[in-house]
């Protein structure tokens, strides 16, 4: 078992995340992160990082976008960037 990851995903790992649901590329990706998309980026993150994410009904919007998951993810992962 590999231990958690501490530092936050990159934009590419989280385009990479994406891309994996549905067998896409990820040129494939858009910018725009649908509900199911959420779930699922949410989902792997947990399981990467070893802990349980509780979205706000306003983090859940900003994670709308790429752009915006990249940086809720930074905001919400515990110890994420330390040490």
């Amino acid at each position: 078992m590999t231990a958690p990851r501490r530092e936050p995903p990159t934009r590419a790992e989280v385009i990479a995340v994406l891309a994996a649901l549905g067998d896409r590329t990820p040129e494939d990706v858009t910018e725009q992160i649908g509900s199911l998309e959420l779930a699922w980026l949410v989902s792997q993150v947990e399981e990467r990082y070893d802990t349980i994410i509780e979205l706000s009904d306003e983090t859940a919007r900003q994670m709308s976008t790429v752009t915006g998951a990249v940086l809720a993810l930074r905001e919400l992962l515990p110890g994420a960037g330390d040490g």
